[in-house]
């Protein structure tokens, strides 16, 4: 590495450098370690059968990965956030730039949606029985009230409900153990496949749900400013995270196949509920399916907050219409584009199932984590003038060959879907553009008129 090394707490910046590696590393296991594994589980089952480990394993490797990409890209600049400054420093490409960005919204959207969801399905109804879509559409109407009220609202939820999240998950951990430590449980489906699926074509496509469980860790691209020696800490914290959150999700995948049947665990959308209730442990079912709704409505109220700032962002830029960038008088919040992210949330709830939307947002980021590879790899020449970690350039390249090799398991329904938002987020886009010129125009000419 030919850069300039400057042992200070970080290149310049506005905002204060206080967060240490410690703070980020939790930062970051918060928003890795969530909603996606109370609820996919039986979507592998139904691939792999009881190897559930495999795909998570997959996973894993994929998200470490894109991590390497993530780590050089956000120490090298610490002042760009996300995927979308990235790809417009590689390749100044406005619409190139505006497409990154719309999908990272998307994503927030549709994972919103799946969540949404899932919050009705069997871990409410172990609850109360009441019918899905009334109960999908007034979780996701809740959502958009937190969010109008303010972004310190929706993270103090989040700081209370990741804790419960957190324990919900040991929880699982501790009552898979007991059941093993008794003799009970089946080891033995942990090596069986699902029939009638070769054990290579279903761990890839499993692979697609367990990356869903992984995703999060991205985020950590909008804390570069806030960071205490970033080319250190963010690497440790990073990796870190994502090495810590997959031994959490491979023992609860090892603990599920033992505990529970696969038939059953492929059955269900609440499949670590089906834990506790086979266990034969004397926990209340009731209350582990209240924490399990705690962690699904704080995974889709974190990504509806992320996609209305993403929104607001993008309009600030210039690069979606000017009425998203409205900003509510008292509040201070970008009230437009939290409405317009609700009222699609809302739309997209009805697209899918959990499993079909959980797979478009995989497909969404994946696309946007390939911009980010194809970004290093082109960014590679250029010199900052301060310590940076460096992955080698064999990381993003593999990073990119695996992101190519899960976009090909990709079904059609997830493309259309992604195709729909490429379209819809292009018309936004040129007339976004047209209002500039228009308005440039008259700045121009306004002096001439006169």
């Amino acid at each position: 590495m030919t850069d300039t090394l400057v042992p200070t707490e970080g290149p310049e910046t506005k905002l204060k450098r206080s967060a240490t590696t410690l703070l980020l590393f939790f930062f970051i296991v918060g928003d890795t370690l969530g909603a996606g594994i109370y609820t996919l589980v039986g979507g592998m089952a139904v691939d792999v059968g009881g190897a559930l480990w495999l795909p998570l394993i997959i996973a894993l490797v994929l998200a470490l990965l894109t991590a390497g990409t993530y780590a050089e890209l956000i120490t090298k600049y610490p002042h760009a956030g996300g995927a979308a400054r990235y790809a417009e420093r590689a390749f100044d490409k406005p619409y190139l730039t505006f497409v990154i960005g719309f999908l990272m919204l998307s994503s927030g959207i549709t994972t919103s949606a799946a969540l949404a969801n899932a919050f009705a399905g069997d871990y409410l109804q172990e609850l109360v029985d009441l019918p899905a879509v009334p109960v999908t559409l007034a979780f996701i109407a809740v959502l958009v009230v937190i969010n109008l009220r303010g972004v310190r609202e929706s993270l103090m939820t989040n700081v209370v409900a990741t804790l419960i999240e957190m324990t919900g998950l040991v929880i699982i951990i501790v009552v898979a153990a007991m059941v093993f430590g008794r003799g009970d449980g089946d080891v033995t489906r942990v090596t069986t496949f699902a029939e009638g699926i070769s054990p290579t074509e279903g761990a890839f496509a499993a692979t697609i749900t367990a990356f869903f469980s992984f995703l999060g860790f991205e985020a950590a691209a909008n804390m570069a400013e806030e960071v205490k020696r970033p080319s250190r800490a963010y690497p440790r914290a990073l990796f870190g995270a994502i090495l810590t959150a997959g031994a959490v999700y491979l023992l609860i995948a090892l603990g599920a196949s033992i505990v529970v049947p696969t038939e059953q665990l492929a059955t269900s959308d609440g499949p670590l509920l089906e834990v506790i209730d086979a266990s034969g442990v004397d926990f209340p079912s009731w209350l582990f399916a209240a924490i399990a709704l705690v962690a699904i409505a704080n995974g889709a109220l974190l990504f509806m907050v992320m996609a209305s700032r993403a929104t607001y962002g993008l309009a600030e830029a210039g690069l979606l219409p000017e009425i998203f960038g409205r900003v509510a008088a008292t509040r201070r919040t970008p009230w437009v584009a939290i409405l317009a992210v609700g009222g699609v949330t809302m739309i997209m709830s009805f697209v899918g199932d959990v499993s079909v939307l959980a797979g478009t947002t995989v497909l969404l980021l994946v696309l946007v984590f390939i911009s980010a590879n194809v970004s290093v790899l082109v960014l590679k020449k250029d010199r900052v003038e301060h310590e940076h970690f460096t992955a080698p350039r064999v990381v993003p390249i593999l990073a990119l060959a695996a992101s190519i090799a899960l976009l090909t398991q990709q079904d059609s329904q997830t493309w259309i879907i992604a195709g729909c938002y490429v379209a819809l987020g292009s018309v936004l886009f040129l007339i976004a553009r047209h209002a500039r010129n228009r308005e440039l125009a008259a700045v121009a000419d306004g002096p001439l008129d006169g």
